[in-house]
């Protein structure tokens, strides 16, 4: 009888062939969903905007442009060019002098001003003030010092995103809140995955009255509210974000226990397992490598349910002050902000909406995708 191995390359070369593990196998799978990769593709820019946009963004999240409060999505920069002289008209008046002429050449403006007494120089604060002008100064004075031509650059600055209610570039907050949004959900979910995996895994492999007391536990923890649990957590250690999310993957890993017991007790009967026991390996090996990794799939997927699961709350707690503090935000935070102005600027709802959206299809198709990637059913 000829051996299958003898026709491999590798046989050919003398070497042993090799065998591709279950990893390599799921990734290889993986790879032939289309929707699972390019969602994975999506996640990815998600993540980097989330790292790195603030960064490379024009404007700071936290910077606060009183002149253009609640101002349109727009790809032209701001400010208008008939907004230019009525602006700076105003703020001639507010210096208590008199506009003569008001140009604007290019980036450039050019304004003469009179007065019934002698101009001082530092009318040009009233210029550097705004967010319009910048680096203003009087470039020429009659001889008699009441009358001085004042030059002022013209700060151009887009707003592609626009505004929201207080002035501050809603592109940049959007990166922010991405950034926030991730991290909470990373840590929340990775929380409850490596305290709910191991908690079910064990309970439902052990069984019996070891079964019976831990799950009393985990229906004990059930009847806690969570509110007065968060502001406990809030009163205990103060308005630490990180810590609040790290309480929260602890309150939400009783799901995941539930779960991943369920899936334990349908396997723990199984050919394989029962295998396992007759060759001696012990009940820690067992669960590491046979029982855990069979319960991946419903884990993956409760997993994209409690990401987005956990932003919501995050919005909840940010609403009644234990959560997400200005000025950074998240998701969740501008969504509520964009609900309450859906009326006169639609747009600070449409944009954090669409981000929130595309996030969590992503998750979802990368899910079901790892889910069928990973079931040991389908190998």
């Amino acid at each position: 009888m000829t051996d299958i191995a003898t026709n491999t390359p590798e046989a050919a070369a003398g070497e042993t062939p090799r065998g591709r593990s279950l990893w390599a196998t799921a990734w290889l799978r993986l790879k032939r969903n289309k929707a699972a990769m390019a969602s994975l593709i999506m996640l990815v820019l998600f993540i980097f905007a989330g790292i790195f946009g603030p960064m490379l963004s024009p404007h700071h999240y936290a910077t606060v442009y009183p002149e253009y409060v609640k101002v349109p999505a727009s790809l032209e920069a701001y400010p208008r060019e008939d907004e230019i002289v009525p602006e700076a008209e105003s703020l001639v008046s507010r210096a208590r002098l008199e506009a003569q002429s008001v140009e604007v050449e290019g980036n450039t403006l050019r304004v003469v001003a009179t007065s019934r007494r002698e101009i001082d120089p530092r009318v040009t604060r009233y210029f550097d003030r705004s967010n319009l002008f910048s680096n203003a100064q009087v470039v020429e004075t009659s001889a008699d010092g009441m009358t001085a031509t004042i030059e002022a650059e013209v700060s151009r600055v887009r707003f592609i995103f626009g505004t929201d209610a207080n002035g501050r570039d809603l592109f940049s907050r959007i990166l922010i809140s991405i950034r926030i949004s991730l991290m909470i959900g990373a840590l929340a979910t990775g929380v409850a995955l490596i305290i709910g995996v191991i908690y079910g895994a064990t309970a439902g492999f052990l069984g019996g009255r070891v079964d019976n007391l831990m799950m009393r536990v985990v229906d004990i923890l059930y009847s806690l509210p969570f509110t007065f649990f968060a502001i406990l957590l809030v009163v205990f250690f103060g308005r630490n974000v990180v810590l609040m999310f790290v309480a929260v993957g602890a309150v939400e890993w009783l799901d995941m226990a539930r779960i991943v017991r369920g899936q334990t007790i349908s396997l723990r009967r199984r050919e394989f397992v029962q295998a396992a026991e007759a060759l001696g390996v012990r009940s820690g090996g067992i669960l590491r490598r046979h029982v855990i990794p069979n319960t991946l799939g419903p884990v993956i997927i409760y997993m994209t349910l409690l990401i987005p699961k956990v932003i919501l709350l995050e919005s909840f707690l940010s609403f009644l002050g234990l959560g997400v503090q200005e000025p950074l935000t998240s998701l969740g935070v501008l969504i509520a902000e964009g609900a309450k102005n859906m009326r006169g600027s639609p747009y600070m709802l449409l944009y954090p909406s669409l981000a929130l959206t595309l996030l969590l299809f992503a998750l979802n198709f990368l899910g079901d995708g790892l889910r069928d990637a990973l079931d040991p059913k389908d190998r």
